[in-house]
């Protein structure tokens, strides 16, 4: 759990990591506001974002997390159905499913939805939006790496055209159509690794070839308009944004 907080530390500093942490305490405050007291799913994690930048773990009811496969290379392995400690020791539920599917979580199961730099990893966004929105017909808290910040900086913004032709073409998570322009242009100096993990090892797991696997491949690239674009035509209603420590930081309601 306290990996990003020690990237943070590595890259930034002490100072800076707290320079970071008051940067995004407004955006932080009305997430906390707008989650309090409810029920909610995390896509991936725990992430430190949720504890320390943008502090809702504190103030949820409950927090269940997804994952799409019992071992990944961020969350390590998870038991489906086991435990899922996202606050010192708050207990939550892991289910094993497919963040774009969801399949088994009914509709308004949940209030509201966490997701932290996971929807780059999904194929067809726009579906597994829906899906968020299917199960927690409420609030999104969504973290996007921000492009220009990160390994994706020689990479164009996706347009919001192609992820609805993902759509409506029903793209499958085995998609590779960005696979070419990810392994020309990614720049692997600005990758962050997991605490113990080296560049070699991380290439190996993340066999782009086996990407519906790993999950790794970052199929679409994000900046501030096309992440409200895409929100919009899903039917979010961006309540607050920002942009800061390389990522992008949305709050929206469902309309």
């Amino acid at each position: 759990m306290f990996a990003d907080l020690r990237r943070s530390l590595r890259k930034r500093g002490m100072v800076g990591t707290f320079r970071a942490a008051f940067r995004a305490a407004p955006f932080g405050a009305k997430c906390k506001v707008a989650v309090r007291g409810k029920h909610g799913l995390e896509i991936g994690g725990p992430s430190q974002t949720f504890q320390r930048m943008v502090p809702v773990y504190s103030s949820v009811a409950s927090l269940d997390n997804c994952v799409f496969s019992t071992e990944t290379i961020w969350e390590g392995k998870r038991e489906d159905g086991g435990p899922f400690n996202y606050f010192h020791g708050k207990p939550g539920r892991n289910r094993v499913v497919d963040a774009v599917e969801l399949a088994g979580v009914t509709d308004g199961e949940y209030d509201f939805i966490l997701s932290c730099h996971s929807l780059e990893h999904i194929a067809n966004p726009i579906k597994a939006l829906q899906n968020w929105r299917r199960v927690a017909p409420g609030y999104l808290i969504l973290i996007l790496p921000y492009y220009r910040e990160t390994f994706d900086h020689r990479r164009s913004p996706t347009a919001i055209e192609h992820m609805i032709e993902d759509f409506e073409r029903n793209i499958g998570e085995d998609d590779l159509t960005h696979l070419a322009e990810a392994i020309t242009l990614s720049d692997l100096s600005r990758l962050t690794l997991p605490d113990g993990l080296t560049l070699d090892r991380a290439k190996e797991l993340a066999n782009p070839l086996d990407n519906l696997r790993n999950r790794c491949l970052h199929h679409h690239v994000f900046d501030e308009t096309n992440a409200i674009q895409l929100l919009s035509y899903v039917g979010y209603h961006v309540l607050s944004q920002r942009i800061a420590e390389g990522s992008i930081f949305l709050l929206a309601k469902t309309v």
